[in-house]
């Protein structure tokens, strides 16, 4: 249990930085201190591994019909939802969290791959075999 806490920081580290660009990136999306940044970061960690999943589920005629473009609808609205559910985490409007969303994806993409290098001792098992990151 303990071996998977510091990929976990290091993820929810990571999330809370892509978090933190792109509130300086996007002038419609904002944070009123540090407290409603860390919790979004975890909240967003959370809803990206339960209320994603599930979404990508139900809606998986329409993504496949998009050829997958819908993904990008999914995160933008996980990340509205998020937004909805922490008090001093506010986005504009849809456009801003789907062109938000897309930024983070990239930025984690890129920052974990320099962070966290991919090696097995970064990564959480979730079953014999199965890796979640």
């Amino acid at each position: 249990m303990l071996a998977n806490l510091t990929p976990f920081l290091l993820h929810w580290a990571l999330t809370a930085f892509a978090l933190w660009v792109a509130s300086h990136v996007f002038k419609g999306m904002r944070f009123s201190g540090t407290g409603a940044l860390v919790v979004a970061a975890l909240l967003l960690g959370l809803a990206n591994a339960i209320v994603r999943p599930l979404l990508v589920l139900l809606t998986l005629p329409l993504t496949l019909i998009t050829f997958g473009l819908f993904l990008l609808v999914i995160n933008a609205v996980v990340l509205m939802l998020v937004a909805k559910l922490v008090e001093g985490f506010s986005i504009d409007g849809f456009w801003t969290a789907l062109w938000a969303s897309l930024f983070m994806s990239v930025l984690s993409f890129v920052l974990g791959a320099f962070v966290l290098g991919g090696t097995p001792d970064f990564t959480i098992q979730t079953g014999p075999g199965q890796v979640w990151l």
